[in-house]
């Protein structure tokens, strides 16, 4: 038997990835629903279902493809047939469209019609100095952190990837993500947002696969207590009852890095964390609006267009979250008015905030980041704050659900 604590992303990829190797599995959630930080709801406010925050996927983001396919959503993403990505510069009044090409030779960054407006090809090939940054640097350590590539595409393309200030988030983060997309070409790096929603695209199909397979999901059991004994886990501590664990069974804990050092104080995991501020507008975006809209200079940073609602993303957003919701609110429709050309008065709004969001992706954060293995025999961790390689992201927390599930299987088959 496999028992799977958390229903967030990186606890469903491992019960999904379990099931699909016809294993018995057990899935726990504290929450009353599925989805962690990458959920949705109905918000009485909009009197429609919103998505907790924005998150962006990008083509060449294989964990989550492989996901997708395995709970029947493959289709549920949506995005341009080539990678484009539509910019507007709101102190300079400039609006460009950056147009990568399909192959890893990055030609177009030798075409003005393509690349970041005041930008030339040295300042693209600079950027080579990630790809292999040392796990101690910091990115303005490895590359210049000035000039129009910087403000107009770098700074604001690694806050997103990073959810910290890039100037003093790790390079070897950076590098890893530069490595999988840019590096990689144009197919590697299609924007990708879920449609209609969130759940409708990452949660609910993953829910209906896991009981079609005979997964038994209970939501609302708080874990309390992992007992440990002789190497190994012997039995879980819920609110509502004690399961034993035999030695053949195993257990893979999928719960924020917080959850996890409370339960096992002896595990390492990071201790600092970054807010991430959304806001979502009743007012259907539009005709002609971008997808996906970066914004330079204004509080927004990303505008999300739908046929139901306006939203944003506000990445690295400690600065905001204590901020008068009102005030806030204001600021951001300004942005968002400007960039779509929008004259009609500001709809009925709803921010939400994530205080921790995701670790703060620094050198020092990153160091200390768990392993997938523990010290005991039949316990395996999986969450975006593992050591997967990548930054805090959705592909992250599926690839660590998937590593867990990988580990766990081989462990129950020696």
């Amino acid at each position: 038997m496999f028992h799977v604590v958390g229903a967030g992303l990186a606890g469903l990829s491992a019960a999904c990835a379990l099931a699909s190797k016809g294993a018995r599995v057990t899935l726990y959630e504290g929450a009353p629903q599925a989805g962690g930080r990458c959920r949705s709801y109905f918000d009485p406010t909009l009197g429609q279902i919103i998505d907790n925050g924005n998150h962006l996927v990008l083509s060449g983001n294989h964990a989550i493809m492989s996901y997708l396919s395995t709970i029947g959503a493959k289709d549920a993403l949506a995005g341009p047939a080539k990678a484009r990505f539509d910019f507007v510069d709101l102190a300079a009044n400039k609006r460009w469209t950056l147009a990568p090409n399909e192959g890893p030779l990055p030609w177009w960054t030798l075409s003005k019609s393509h690349r970041v407006p005041d930008t030339n090809f040295a300042d693209y090939a600079a950027l080579a100095g990630l790809m292999w940054a040392g796990k101690d640097k910091r990115i303005c350590e490895v590359i210049p952190c000035d000039g129009a590539l910087w403000e107009r595409l770098m700074r604001p393309f690694l806050l997103a990837a990073l959810n910290t200030e890039p100037e003093t988030a790790s390079a070897a983060l950076a590098g890893a993500v530069i490595r999988e997309t840019l590096a990689k070409g144009g197919h590697a790096y299609r924007p990708r947002i879920a449609h209609p929603t969130l759940g409708a695209a990452f949660i609910d199909p993953a829910l209906g696969y896991l009981a079609r397979n005979g997964v038994q999901i209970h939501f609302g059991r708080r874990l309390r207590r992992i007992v440990l004994g002789d190497g190994q886990v012997t039995a879980l501590e819920f609110s509502e009852a004690t399961i034993p664990i035999s030695r053949d069974d195993m257990v893979v804990l999928a719960v924020p890095a917080w959850a996890a050092k409370e339960l096992l104080p002896r595990i390492a995991a990071p201790d600092d964390f970054r807010a991430i501020v959304n806001a979502h507008f009743k007012m259907p975006a539009p005709a002609g609006a971008p997808l996906i809209l970066g914004v330079i200079g204004g509080t927004a940073e990303w505008i999300f267009s739908f046929s139901d609602r306006i939203s944003t993303t506000i990445s690295g957003a400690d600065r905001l979250v204590d901020m008068d919701r009102d005030a806030l609110i204001a600021l951001i429709w300004k942005d968002i008015a400007s960039a779509l050309n929008i004259t009609e008065p500001m709809p009925e709004w709803q921010i939400v905030k994530e205080r921790r969001a995701t670790f703060a992706a620094t050198p020092e954060q990153a160091a200390k980041r768990a392993p997938t293995n523990t010290p005991w025999s039949n316990l395996f961790l999986a969450g975006d704050w593992t050591a997967t390689g990548l930054p805090a992201t959705i592909e992250g927390a599926v690839r660590s659900g998937h590593k867990a599930a990988a580990l766990a299987l081989a462990r129950e088959a020696v």
